[in-house]
């Protein structure tokens, strides 16, 4: 095998490591399933298997390092008794299942959510480059560092970008650990004062960088399970985050259930606590326009609010959303697969992997855009669909 894929535990996103923090605190019994799913239905990833098995044993081999627990220790929302308990910690292969059926990769994670949370992201940078490494060998760097030089003329050139932020979120779907840090760097050095930081923890480290992250769906849908009434398993999970971070971390996602849903319960206890909101699928501008509304009858000035956009982004993308509403708030980018594998070879596997369920209970999320959906369960779905008064025809 060549190098492996995942040399860190570190190799990952915040945010699974501040949700992980919020588990061991609060929630250290729950159970959970993960599933992969990919969207690309051409995909034959049978000359893969082995060699995503061989990087997945090799994963569950790594233990954190006393640098590595050091760096997390300096973080000021990372508590004391969590970096003892990663001391100890290392990611157990019972917990997956790893098959292929006509080219179909099937994959599932099974276990303790305390020790089953830091498996996805890894898993699907692993299934990217192995992908990648089989399927796009031959791959002209030379162009793609062309297009990266293009991107950061794009932001360099404009004349009103002093103030446009942007982060790197493109861990999970890169084309390689070696790509993600290049890019990296490049848009460190010559975008000192637009590039506000990476998701992943690694580079975070290695290249002294901010982490930027906060929590993600699976946090949000957890709580269908963990509440004893659906209808308010959001406030149910934004309190919990309150309660451990007590104001720190305070960008909240909208689309578990879908943007209008998350208003009706983000009232002015939350408005008020949490700094900004994240926008992962759906119409940005409409989104947008959403959020400034519920600010502006709440008495608040949306200029004083985050918003942060996730969804697909590129730096065109990014940059029209940041010069329209930059005066109504403080917009600010996670920008993912547009830099860390966009290489004209091949086009990145559209993947992901997703809570199915909590506690023997199925979970879902809705989200704001049609195709995005994920649960097993149909009835359940329709169910989660009436509770939260969800059209589902606009999501499914």
């Amino acid at each position: 095998m060549t190098e492996p894929v995942i040399r860190s535990l570190l190799d990952t996103d915040l945010y699974k490591f501040t949700m992980m923090q919020t588990v061991l605190h609060q929630y250290p019994a729950a159970e959970v399933e993960y599933r992969f799913r990919s969207r690309n239905a051409d995909l034959d990833f049978g000359d893969c298997v082995e060699e995503i098995a061989a990087e997945i044993e090799h994963l569950c081999q790594l233990r954190l390092t006393e640098d590595e627990l050091a760096y997390l220790g300096r973080l000021d929302y990372i508590k004391s008794d969590f970096i003892h308990f990663l001391r100890l910690f290392r990611l157990d292969r019972r917990f997956i299942q790893l098959s292929c059926h006509q080219g179909e990769l099937e994959l599932s994670i099974k276990g303790p959510w305390l020790h089953t949370i830091l498996f996805e992201v890894p898993l699907l940078a692993i299934i990217s480059e192995v992908y990648c490494r089989r399927h796009a060998a031959g791959t002209d760097l030379a162009a793609a560092r062309a297009r990266l030089q293009d991107k950061i003329s794009l932001v360099q050139d404009g004349s009103d970008n002093d103030d446009f932020r942007f982060s790197d979120f493109g861990t999970r779907r890169r084309y390689s650990r070696a790509w993600q840090q290049e890019v990296v760097t490049q848009l460190a050095r010559q975008l000192p004062l637009q590039f506000a930081g990476t998701s992943n923890l690694d580079l975070a480290r290695r290249l002294g960088l901010k982490p930027v992250g906060t929590l993600a769906h699976e946090f949000m849908q957890a709580f269908q399970a963990l509440g004893p009434r659906l209808i308010d398993s959001q406030k149910m999970a934004l309190e919990a985050w309150v309660h451990e971070y007590r104001g720190r971390l305070g960008i909240a996602l909208t689309d578990v259930v879908g943007m209008d849903a998350f208003l009706r319960d983000f009232d002015l206890y939350f408005a008020k606590l949490f700094d900004g909101l994240r926008q992962d699928s759906g119409d940005p501008v409409e989104w947008t326009e959403k959020a400034l509304a519920h600010y502006r009858r709440m008495n608040i000035d949306p200029r004083s609010k985050t918003l942060v956009y996730s969804d697909g982004l590129t730096m065109h993308s990014a940059l029209d959303l940041y010069r329209r509403f930059r005066h109504q708030c403080r917009p600010a980018f996670g920008i993912g697969t547009h830099l860390t594998n966009d290489l004209m070879s091949h086009s990145p596997i559209n993947m992901v992997i997703k809570m199915i369920s909590c506690n023997g209970q199925a979970v879902a999320k809705l989200s704001d855009s049609p195709g995005k959906a994920m649960c097993e369960d149909p009835g359940y779905l329709a169910y989660l669909a009436q509770v939260f008064d969800v059209d589902l025809a606009t999501v499914k």
